[in-house]
C-alpha cells in the first residue's frame, strides 16, 4: 500500500471540500478499490503467467499466447483506472487550493486596509478555511464529476472488449511461434472471476455515486434560486415606513391628510 500513500493523502484532503456524496464516494474509492487492489490483488493475480500451462514446450509460444488473451494486466489495468479517475477530483483540489490561497491573501490585506477601502471581500471560504461550493467552483466540481463518469464508462466498456468479465480456463491461440493450435489454461479461473465481478460492482457502484452528486448539486443549486428570489420579492411589495407610521417619501413631501392647526 506504500505506493498508494501520496495519492490517498491528496484525496484526503479532497473530503473536507466535497458534498456528503462525494465523501461517499471516496471512501468507497479507498477501501474497496484502492485497498482491496493493494492488499489482495497481487495475491491472486501475481501468478497468472507463471502458472499458466499450455500443451506444448515450443519456446516464447506461452509468452504470444498469454499476451493474446490479456494485451494490459488487469492489476495494471484497474491501477491506470484508478488514476485516472481520480485525476478530476485532484484538478479540482488545486482549484480549491488556488481560490484558498487568494481569499487568504484578500482576507490579509482587508485586515490591513480600512474598510472604505475594501472592494471585495471573500466569496467561497470563510475565517475556518470552510469552502462553500457556488459559483466558478461549483463549475469546477460538477465538471470533474462528469469527467468521472465518462471514464469510468470507458473503463469498464473497455474491459469488456479487451477480456471480459468472466476469466475463460482455456485460451486458444494460433500464433508464432507456436507450432500448431496450443491450448493453454489459466490457474484458479474461479477465484480470479470473482476478484474480476468485484471490481465491476465497485466501478458500477462509483459510477452510480457520480450520477446521483450530479443530481444532489441541481437540486441544492435550484432550491438556493428560490430562496433568494422570495425575500426579494417579499422586499419588494412591503415598503419601509418609519416611526409614526409615514414612508421615508411622504415624510419628505409633508403628510397631506395631516390637519393643521388654525
Amino acid at each position: 500500500m506504500g505506493e498508494w500513500g501520496f495519492l490517498s493523502s491528496l484525496l484526503d484532503k479532497v473530503q473536507t471540500h466535497s458534498t456528503i456524496i462525494g465523501k461517499v464516494w471516496l471512501s468507497v474509492l479507498f477501501i474497496f478499490r484502492i485497498m482491496v487492489l493493494g492488499a489482495g490483488a497481487e495475491k491472486v493475480w501475481g501468478d497468472e503467467q507463471s502458472n499458466m500451462i499450455c500443451n506444448t514446450k515450443q519456446p516464447g509460444c506461452k509468452n504470444v499466447c498469454y499476451d493474446r488473451a490479456f494485451p494490459i494486466s488487469h492489476i495494471r489495468f484497474w491501477v491506470l483506472q484508478i488514476i485516472f479517475v481520480s485525476m478530476p477530483t485532484l484538478i479540482y483540489l488545486g482549484h480549491v487550493v488556488h481560490i484558498i490561497h487568494k481569499e487568504n491573501k484578500m482576507r490579509q490585506y482587508i485586515q490591513t486596509h480600512s474598510s472604505c477601502e475594501i472592494s471585495k471581500v471573500p466569496k467561497y471560504t470563510d475565517d475556518k478555511g470552510h469552502v462553500k461550493i457556488k459559483g466558478n467552483l461549483l463549475g469546477t466540481y460538477m465538471a470533474s464529476i462528469v469527467f468521472r463518469i465518462i471514464l469510468e464508462s470507458a473503463f469498464i466498456v473497455g474491459q469488456y472488449y479487451l477480456y471480459g468479465f468472466v476469466m475463460d480456463p482455456r485460451i486458444v491461440c494460433s500464433r508464432a511461434p507456436c507450432p500448431f493450435t496450443v491450448e493453454c489454461f489459466m490457474s484458479r479461473p474461479t477465484e480470479k472471476t470473482i476478484f474480476i465481478i468485484f471490481m465491476l460492482v465497485m466501478s458500477c457502484v462509483s459510477l452510480l455515486f457520480n450520477v446521483v452528486e450530479i443530481f444532489y448539486l441541481i437540486c441544492c443549486r435550484s432550491s438556493r434560486r428560490k430562496s433568494k428570489n422570495i425575500p426579494a420579492t417579499a422586499i419588494a411589495i412591503h415598503p419601509c415606513f418609519n416611526g409614526d407610521g409615514l414612508t421615508k417619501k411622504e415624510k419628505s413631501l409633508g403628510n397631506p391628510f395631516r390637519s393643521t392647526s388654525l
